[in-house]
């Protein structure tokens, strides 16, 4: 029986009526593919055809995104979970012109993972990006040196980022800034954490949609895509 906001949804919103068939997951690889035999007020019935579990993939892709001023935030991040990132860290860059403090930040983080959560359902992805707390610069260069690879979007560079060399395994780490460009401080203790600056191509992009578009890059070139 699927119940609670998702069975409303299901049978209210959605209009799914017997005989269609419905993937449930529980976010973490299990996938069960069902089919409706009966509708009721808020929920649905199923019959449970067959039942499998989606290894998770490798490597994995985190993506470290500067926080975008207003629901540029939201469109971020329904773009990198379609694409099929892994991890979302939320990065209080010097530059970044929201500052997510209190009561105002926990609800900021609290829209990106129902965002999150809305989009890999969209996606139909059997596992759900992890939406972490915001991170300050010296804990992305923790995670940067943690890394497999780690790759700064920097467009005034030289290194195209389609000849960055992926790992097979292991994780990923994809920084992209904020509007106005990272600092040198910044950028310097990404270097020394081991970071590679590479840009996307001659064009510019916004906050909002460089880090989608560098994990489609990324991931057709793991072999994940």
């Amino acid at each position: 029986m699927l119940a609670g906001a998702e069975g409303r949804h299901a049978a209210t919103v959605r209009r799914i009526r017997p005989g269609e068939r419905v993937d449930l997951t529980d976010g973490a690889g299990q996938i069960a593919e069902c089919v409706v035999i009966r509708t009721a007020q808020g929920r649905l019935d199923l019959r449970v055809v067959t039942r499998h579990t989606q290894p998770q993939p490798e490597p994995a892709l985190a993506v470290v995104q500067a926080i975008p001023k207003g629901s540029r935030g939201e469109l971020a991040v329904e773009l990198m979970t379609e694409a099929g990132v892994d991890v979302i860290v939320p990065w209080a860059a010097e530059r970044s012109i929201p500052r997510w403090q209190g009561a105002r930040g926990e609800k900021a983080v609290s829209r990106w993972r129902d965002t999150a959560r809305e989009a890999a359902k969209q996606a139909r992805r059997a596992w759900l990006p992890d939406v972490t707390q915001p991170a300050v610069t010296h804990e992305v260069a923790a995670m940067i040196k943690a890394a497999t690879c780690s790759v700064l979007l920097e467009p005034g560079t030289s290194t195209r980022l389609a000849d960055v060399r992926m790992p097979g395994t292991g994780n990923v780490i994809l920084i992209a800034g904020p509007e106005g460009g990272i600092t040198e401080a910044e950028g310097s203790a990404f270097a020394a954490a081991g970071a590679v600056p590479a840009r996307l191509g001659p064009s510019v992009l916004r906050t909002s949609t460089a880090g989608a578009v560098a994990a489609a890059v990324l991931l057709s070139r793991t072999g994940r895509w």
